[in-house]
């Protein structure tokens, strides 16, 4: 089901489209997908809400082979990605954006943050740095080695989709 409403721009006043589209996946609660899109000034914004969820919750799997980078990874604007052993972490923010991808995807995501990184690095120490993050992302990306995605969000509209996948209920203030 999709819907469209007008709406006013929160960056420059414009007429906007909002659109709401509610997605029905098999062995999943459903999703609302909220995005917002202003052609006068290129503002857009995008949700993702699990629908029936909302209580704090902590996602945790363990990445062995390359069958695991195809775990769905369903993240709202309020959700936090940390990949421990790679030392990396997605969190909220005013410019942050919800999403529906999987793990290789996220791994995507870090491999483009490390390519502006490396397009203009401020130091010879950042350009290499940068080097190394983006060897172990491939590495990462070819499941060469095992490591853990844990995704937490405090208003339990996120969700890493796998039976591999741990949950567990978060305790108010520990996110």
């Amino acid at each position: 089901m999709r819907e469209s409403y007008s709406g006013t721009c929160p960056a420059c006043g414009g007429e906007i489209q909002i659109t709401h589209h509610r997605l029905e996946i098999p062995h999943f609660p459903d999703l609302l997908l909220v995005s917002i899109a202003c052609e006068a000034c290129g503002y857009r914004h995008t949700d993702t809400i699990i629908l029936g969820e909302g209580d704090p919750v902590r996602w945790t799997v363990q990445v062995e082979g390359p069958e695991d980078l195809s775990i769905r990874v369903v993240r709202s604007t309020t959700g936090t990605i940390r990949i421990p052993e790679l030392g990396l972490t997605i969190e909220p923010g005013t410019a942050c954006e919800g999403f529906v991808t999987n793990i290789e995807g996220v791994l995507s995501r870090f491999e483009q943050a490390v390519e502006a990184i490396l397009a203009s690095p401020e130091s010879e120490d950042e350009q290499e740095a940068a080097l190394r993050v983006k060897e172990t992302l491939t590495a990462a990306r070819d499941a060469a080695f095992p490591f853990t995605v844990i995704l937490e969000d405090p208003a339990g509209n996120s969700m890493l989709v796998s039976d591999k996948a741990k949950k567990v209920l978060l305790e108010e203030g520990e996110t």
